[in-house]
Formats: C-alpha cells, sequence, structure tokens
C-alpha cells in the first residue's frame, strides 16, 4: 500500500529475523565465483534514520536490534548481522539501520548484481538516492515488483536470491506473493527464494506457511519466530516467518542455533517461541 512506510518499524524483531537469514543466504552464494543476482520486489528506502522521522514514533528497533547491540553472547550467523548493522554506525550509537538493499549491496561483490523494486514514490526517490554512485550494479525500477520481476526470471548468471517482501496491510498481498512465487518458479526453478511474512491474528496469515509449502513438495525451509503472545485485541505484530524455496544446504543447521538463541533474547512474555520446518530435495 502506498500508505505504508518501513521506518516506522525499522530493525524490529521481524527484521533481525529476516535480515539475519538474508546475509546467510547471500554469503552463500558468494562461496563461489561466478556471479549471481539479488532481486528485491519491495526495496523500501535502503536506509532508515532511528533518531529522527518515523522510526522515533514507534521505536521498534528497541524489540529487536536494540536488544542485540551491546550482546557479546550471538551466535556466528547473529553476529554477522549485527557487524553489518555496526559498520553502518561506527561511532559505536545505534543511529541507523539498514535495509535488505543495503546489505545485500555490501555482501555483494564486484561482479554481482542488485535489482531493486519500489512502488512508493517517496521511498524510490530515498532508494534512488541512496544507490546514486552505484552504476549499473544497481538497478532500480519505480513500480510493483509482483509484476516487475517477470521480465528479470531467468537472470543472467543462472544464479539468483529473489526476496518477496510485501507489507501485507493489504490482505490481497498473500494471494499476489502466492501467485509471484508460483510464477517465477516456472521461469527460473533452480533460483533462491525468500518470503517474509507477519504472524498476525488475521487468516491470511495464519494459512500462509501451509499455501507456501503447496508450491513445492520439497526443498524448502520454513522459520518462524513468535515475541509474544496474540494482542487481545487482534491487531499487531507478534512474530514473523521466512519461507525459503531452494534454501542453501548449511542454513536449517545454522538456524537450530540461531532460532533459540532469539527467543531468548527478543521474547517478550512466556509465548515467544520459534518454529523450524525443512524438507531437502
Amino acid at each position: 500500500m502506498l500508505s505504508y512506510r518501513h521506518a516506522f518499524h525499522a530493525g524490529n524483531h521481524a527484521d533481525v529475523l529476516k535480515h539475519a537469514i538474508v546475509i546467510q543466504m547471500l554469503r552463500y552464494l558468494g562461496q563461489k565465483d561466478k556471479s549471481y543476482w539479488y532481486i528485491d520486489t519491495h526495496a523500501g528506502a535502503g536506509v532508515y534514520s532511528l533518531t529522527e522521522g518515523f522510526a522515533t514514533k514507534t521505536a521498534e528497533f528497541e524489540t529487536g536490534i536494540g536488544k542485540l547491540w551491546d550482546r557479546d553472547d550471538l551466535p556466528t550467523l547473529l553476529a554477522d548481522y549485527v557487524d553489518e548493522v555496526k559498520a553502518l554506525n561506527p561511532d559505536g550509537d545505534l543511529r541507523f539501520y539498514p535495509g535488505s538493499p543495503y546489505l545485500a549491496w555490501r555482501t555483494m561483490r564486484e561482479q554481482d548484481r542488485m535489482r531493486l523494486f519500489e512502488l512508493h514514490s517517496t521511498e524510490i526517490d530515498v532508494l534512488s538516492h541512496n544507490f546514486r554512485d552505484a552504476g549499473r550494479r544497481a538497478m532500480i525500477y519505480e513500480g510493483d515488483g509482483f509484476d516487475g520481476i517477470k521480465a528479470l526470471l531467468p537472470p543472467p548468471p543462472r544464479r539468483a536470491l529473489v526476496l518477496i517482501d510485501p507489507s501485507y496491510e493489504d490482505k490481497r498481498d498473500y494471494a499476489r506473493t502466492l501467485d509471484c512465487l508460483e510464477e517465477s518458479i516456472k521461469r527460473f526453478a533452480t533460483g533462491t527464494y525468500a518470503v517474509w511474512y507477519p504472524i498476525v491474528t488475521r487468516l491470511e496469515s495464519q494459512r500462509f506457511a501451509d499455501q507456501l509449502k503447496a508450491i513445492q513438495p520439497k526443498g524448502w525451509l520454513h522459520a518462524a519466530l513468535t515475541v509474544r503472545k496474540p494482542p487481545t485485541d487482534g491487531f499487531g505484530l507478534f512474530g514473523s516467518g521466512m519461507f525459503v524455496l531452494n534454501p542453501p544446504y548449511t542454513l536449517a543447521k545454522d538456524l537450530k542455533a540461531l532460532l533459540p538463541y532469539l527467543v531468548d533474547a527478543l521474547g517478550e512474555d512466556d509465548n515467544a517461541s520459534f518454529k523450524l520446518e525443512h524438507r531437502a530435495d
């Protein structure tokens, strides 16, 4: 939706789960010399201020990155993620938070490419400014990523991570995500696809993971983190999930160490929990 601004939620518990996983998948792709593409259907602004503007109205980063900032017992996968956030804050104060495009840019090599979609007219202006010196390595498209991704698949190197990450404020985003993923798999069956989704009381959210699993009988991974009990009024995010098609074979093992730690570090009550499921090829 054009009213949605991710800055309200930047750095929250959902971003921690999403971005820690995205970084590790890109690291995995980078182990081979051959280039890869990173494609983001809903890129946002790329970088967010945590000390002014939208983020200060909700301070959701205090439920996520803020709780990890000074810890010295982070598991390897999470330490890698926190180090990348700290690279954006070299003075040691948590003032800026990197979105998925910035984290991808930091992880990419010279031969890799990034393709970003953003529909919001203000967000894309900020995104374009943030990547003004990237040249053709980072191409930015103003428009609907659900539709725009079709022209990019399969990418020339036949290696890519595709992040599908809409706001889901419009409940039609659930169906559109499923359609986009099914169509993308037909065009580029060997790509790695990561779908983030919110855990809320809405029916579309509660049944979404099972619908994603039905797209492909094997070769998928599902990780979910719940940080508190569902709100009594039925509104609000109390967890999130990441569903990955064709995941790196190392990811399930890494998440077995990460998810219990996140429950302990980010959980807000006794209802905090995690789920990890995967079906190998």
